[in-house]
């Protein structure tokens, strides 16, 4: 204990003298958290619409009216034609075409149907898909709103209809930062735990102090816990910094247990440090451990379910997920503050994170050659 006392003071002075590293760890994560859940958003809004009225009806007016005042949609231009229309499709000026044909109020009155031309700009295909959604939704509102203003007794078949009430569980208000903030909140402690640890033998290395340590009688183990420790205290006071943010900006509070949290996020840091570790026991110049942590990092968050859900990802992609401890964290982080788990919900995840900080951790161990 004595000799991991000593190897901890000496990073902690490390750590305190390097200006720049102490501004990654206690200023970058809280910038990012208040940027990225206002930029990080699925959902589209501000999608620009071109429409061609043939009928200039009162009927055609009020639905464009109900397309502009929904939020989502930006009205480019009223053109007379659709080839005027698409030019603006073509320039990327538009994202939807809306053709209302001429007659629209009297046949949907009179003959209770009527259709409408939507032309989409699908090169970016999730503004394309989410658009017409939209559009088609808010058609369909309209279509009943007008059924219901011009309804008859008699005049339709009599159906029978089925009346949903939903309930929004965890996330009443379905606000997307609720749901993107506990996300980025594993990624910020993936990303400061894994970049600065892989950056740390080497600098040993590169300055030339590695050399000391190897003619001392200091054994390896010791030596990666001088390593461990100090990355994982800064990491536990980046995430309590990120939770102070996350409810003194967007008012989010774990439903579950805090201690719980940090019980799994210290398993965690584990794993991501001992992975960082071992990228350093690879790697001889800081460069190098860089580019490698990079590539690393950058798959474990992409396929990790922060932007895109696990479910939706081809069988290959689900079965490498396994091996993803930040699918792991991203998942326990929105059961613990979203929706209040326990200790039996998150188990399975715990013991297959507390495997792979096992495995990195030992594999660092063996793999840091000490020469005497």
């Amino acid at each position: 204990m004595r000799t991991i006392k000593f190897l901890l003071q000496k990073e902690f002075r490390q750590i305190f003298r390097n200006q720049a590293i102490l501004a990654m760890i206690l200023v970058v994560p809280v910038m990012q958290l208040l940027i990225l859940p206002l930029a990080a958003n699925y959902e589209v809004k501000n999608i620009n619409i071109t429409v061609v009225d043939n009928d200039h009806s009162t009927y055609s007016a009020k639905l464009i009216s109900k397309i502009t005042s929904s939020g989502y949609f930006k009205m480019t231009g009223v053109k007379t034609s659709y080839s005027d229309a698409f030019k603006l499709i073509e320039t990327d000026e538009a994202d939807l075409v809306l053709e209302i044909p001429q007659g629209f109020e009297q046949r949907l009155i009179k003959e209770d149907q009527q259709k409408v031309f939507v032309a989409v700009n699908a090169i970016n295909g999730t503004k394309a898909n989410l658009g017409g959604a939209y559009l088609n939704t808010i058609i369909s509102n309209f279509n009943s709103d007008v059924r219901i203003r011009i309804d008859v007794p008699g005049k339709f078949n009599s159906k029978p209809t089925i009346e949903v009430n939903p309930t929004n569980w965890y996330n009443p208000l379905m606000n997307y930062r609720v749901y993107m903030v506990p996300g980025i909140l594993a990624v910020l402690l993936t990303l400061i735990g894994g970049y600065l640890t892989s950056l740390n033998i080497v600098k040993e290395k590169e300055i030339g102090t590695i050399e000391q340590v190897n003619v001392t009688p200091i054994k390896k183990y010791q030596f990666i816990l001088g390593k461990l420790i100090p990355f994982l205290i800064l990491s536990l006071l980046v995430f309590t910094l990120g939770l102070l943010v996350a409810w003194l900006v967007y008012g989010i509070l774990p439903e579950g247990s805090i201690l719980l949290m940090y019980g799994f996020i210290l398993v965690y840091l584990l794993a991501v440090l001992g992975i960082g570790l071992l990228i350093s026991t690879y790697c001889e110049t800081q460069q190098q451990a860089m580019f490698i942590a990079f590539f690393f990092l950058m798959i474990f968050i992409m396929m990790g379910g922060l932007f895109t859900p696990i479910e939706s990802m081809p069988d290959w992609a689900k079965a490498v997920t396994k091996f993803n401890p930040v699918s792991y964290m991203i998942d326990v982080m929105r059961m613990i503050v979203l929706k209040g788990s326990g200790f039996d919900d998150i188990k399975y995840h715990l013991a297959k994170v507390l495997a792979f900080a096992i495995v990195f951790n030992t594999w660092a161990i063996f793999n840091y050659k000490k020469t005497t």
